[in-house]
């Protein structure tokens, strides 16, 4: 693709990158060097990257994505996996009664490490495929108060998260507002928790619906951030369908830099 032309500061909080055992199906999927360049052809100048899902321990391919990172323009978050099942059924509820934390489940003293390991920037939790993690982790992650991505949708509506992370004061990047995939009414209701949620925000990624964009925007122009979902969607991509909204070029601006850089300090244009 032609590299684009605009005139904004852009980063990303959300993009994925793979070790090289998770690339051997298909070719350039998560490949730090493609991201790379695609990422340059877009104009997005730092990227946010965590890896992709995992049985067991995160452990080895966070880190490994943490190695990926150096010396290129991408900063790593810990995924974060959990005992406990997020469904907001009678059999989820049941289980995690007696739901316990395994070996390759994330505990307190992981979090704590990855807090204070400088490859790391924050965290993400997919409790959908990862599980949703126990209330001691939870506190650790209030307690190191870095920004998390959280994977929103259908395996963990709004109205989960509101019940389960808003209760803590970390910062939390609801990706795809919220909605994947698709889902117009959880992007709704994501927008909508946002008057009461003073730190949540929502990441663009996968958000095809202008309205639903230009509404969040111009709403809560200080809450929305830039993601593109790299590499299942190119970045170039995600970048036009917000140089496109009808919205105020000072709110362009927020959304591609200045409000990632207030909710990640690596993304700051002074870390530069």
């Amino acid at each position: 693709m032609l590299e684009l032309e605009h005139g904004f500061r852009v980063v990303d909080v959300h993009a994925r990158l793979e070790p090289a055992a998770g690339r051997r199906r298909r070719e350039g999927l998560g490949d730090p060097e493609r991201l790379e360049r695609e990422m340059h052809q877009a104009g997005v100048v730092r990227a946010v990257v965590s890896p992709g899902h995992r049985e067991g321990s995160y452990l080895k391919s966070n880190n490994a994505v943490a190695r990926m990172s150096v010396e290129r323009p991408f900063v790593a978050l810990a995924r974060v996996s959990g005992a406990r099942d997020p469904a907001d059924t009678p059999v989820a509820k049941l289980r995690n009664l007696t739901a316990s934390r395994r070996n390759h489940h994330t505990s307190p003293a992981d979090i704590e490490q990855y807090a204070y390991d400088d490859r790391f920037v924050g965290f993400k939790l997919h409790p959908a495929r990862d599980g949703l993690p126990d209330a001691e982790v939870l506190e650790q992650l209030d307690a190191v108060g870095l920004p998390t991505v959280v994977h929103g949708g259908r395996g963990f509506p709004p109205a989960a998260i509101e019940a389960t992370l808003l209760e803590y004061d970390f910062p939390i990047v609801l990706a795809h507002f919220g909605g994947y995939p698709l889902e117009r009414e959880l992007m709704d209701q994501s927008i909508a928790l946002l008057d009461r949620a003073d730190e949540l925000y929502l990441d663009t990624s996968f958000v095809r619906f202008r309205d639903h964009l230009e509404r969040a925007v111009m709403e809560h122009p200080d809450r929305v951030l830039f993601g593109s979902g790299a590499p299942a969607a190119h970045p170039n991509v995600a970048v036009m369908e917000v140089l496109t909204l009808d919205v105020p070029e000072d709110a362009m601006r927020k959304v591609f830099s200045n409000n990632p850089g207030r909710v990640v300090d690596a993304l700051a244009s002074a870390r530069e």
